[in-house]
């Protein structure tokens, strides 16, 4: 049986508690990823960020503030305000399919892997997709 720590990435992008919105923002938009792990000097995992979470945070474009602005409010906002704690992580030897479940069932967008209390990786619906495919293809060049 496939496990989740056949299939989930291992080099993530992560940040500390301390570290602002902005970094986090800068950090989305550089390694085009929608989720960062918050982890702690232990590299132990305390929370997430997502994307939908900054979307949720944003100052309406409509409030005319302009993006200099917007940038040093997001540089005073250190993610321990604002990161989510009640976050659901699966181990490297969670069934892949259970993994798959809990994605869709709860309509999350990633697991963070975690070894204990140490992170390990991440698996997202992204990696799902890849799987897809990759079966897909095989499928296909059975015929």
């Amino acid at each position: 049986m496939l496990t989740v720590g056949d299939l989930m990435t291992t080099k993530v992008f992560t940040l500390l508690e301390s570290d602002s919105l902005y970094t986090a923002k800068q950090i989305m938009e550089m390694a085009r990823v929608r989720h960062v792990p918050i982890v702690d000097a232990n590299e132990s995992f305390i929370g997430l960020i997502t994307h939908r979470d900054m979307l949720a945070l944003a100052v309406s474009k409509l409030s005319d503030i302009d993006p200099s602005t917007q940038d040093e409010l997001d540089a005073g906002t250190p993610l321990h305000e604002i990161m989510r704690t009640d976050v659901a992580v699966v181990s490297p030897e969670t069934l892949l399919r259970d993994a798959a479940h809990m994605l869709l069932e709860h309509k999350y967008g990633c697991l963070p892997v975690v070894d204990g209390k140490k992170l390990v990786g991440i698996i997202t619906e992204a990696d799902f997709l890849r799987l897809t495919i990759s079966l897909m293809d095989a499928i296909e060049g059975q015929d």
